[in-house]
């Protein structure tokens, strides 16, 4: 493996880390605001996912791409969030798709109750998404948002 994929290997393995937080405090904002508030999931992803995102920005700017520093934060946050916004409209329809296929799986297979069934559904649904969106998000921001990294 030459230094180059090395490098980026090691990236990607950082951003994941990163995105692996993220992904706990979307999955615990996304849980307290829909189960515990009964917020409609959709507004509660978006909320959940804002949080995680400004999380992943900070760390992904101080850590993965610590060397990237040609362009200003305040530029780098505007693309990152710019990435970020692609990102969660790829996942807000997807998201919606899948709690209703996840909803009607758990109705019909498991006969949960209904608390259960949304909170298996939606969490459900939550990972699937989650997963798409993270490999945009890295390959968009290395590519656009920390391109000056060598």
């Amino acid at each position: 493996m030459t230094a180059i994929n090395s490098k980026e290997l090691g990236r990607f393995v950082k951003f994941m880390l990163i995105g692996g937080l993220g992904t706990v405090i979307d999955f615990g904002i996304f849980n307290l605001l829909a189960d515990l508030f009964a917020v409609p999931p959709i507004i509660a992803s978006i909320c959940s996912f804002s949080c995680a995102v400004i999380n992943n920005f900070v760390l992904n700017r101080l850590w993965t791409f610590k060397d990237s520093r040609t362009k200003t934060m305040a530029q780098q946050f505007v693309q990152f969030v710019i990435v970020s916004v692609i990102g969660l409209a790829i996942r807000t329809p997807f998201l919606a798709w899948l709690i209703k296929v996840f909803t009607n799986i758990a109705t019909t297979s498991f006969h949960f109750s209904q608390n259960t069934t949304t909170l298996v559904a939606n969490n459900l649904a939550l990972a699937c998404v989650v997963g798409v969106v993270m490999i945009w998000n890295f390959i968009a921001n290395r590519l656009w948002t920390f391109n000056d990294v060598k």
